[in-house]
């Protein structure tokens, strides 16, 4: 199994550079990404749809800030935060069981 983690600073930032091609290349079971800085509605079907992976997006409520998102191709269950109020509004934490 092959883990990657890539903090992007900005994932409609590095979409233009070629982020769909190096996910590709990276061949990987699961992909974590940090700090996208954007909401779901703000990202081009190239980023949310990359067969063979399913995606999933935790935003911040504010505007341009953190984020994380989760490329994987079969997890059996997702969920978002750590169920703690204090740490849960920045889109910090996806987590996947298998």
């Amino acid at each position: 199994m092959r883990i990657v983690s890539w903090n992007v600073n900005g994932i409609r930032a590095v979409a233009g550079k070629g982020f769909a091609e190096s996910v590709a290349k990276m061949d990987a079971d699961i992909i974590g990404i940090q700090e996208i800085k954007a909401n779901i509605e703000q990202l081009s079907p190239e980023i949310t749809d990359m067969a063979p992976y399913k995606s999933y997006f935790y935003s911040a409520e504010r505007k341009g800030y953190s984020g994380t998102a989760l490329y994987t191709k079969k997890p059996c269950e997702v969920s978002y935060g750590l169920g703690t109020e204090e740490f849960d509004h920045e889109g910090r934490v996806i987590r996947a069981d298998y």
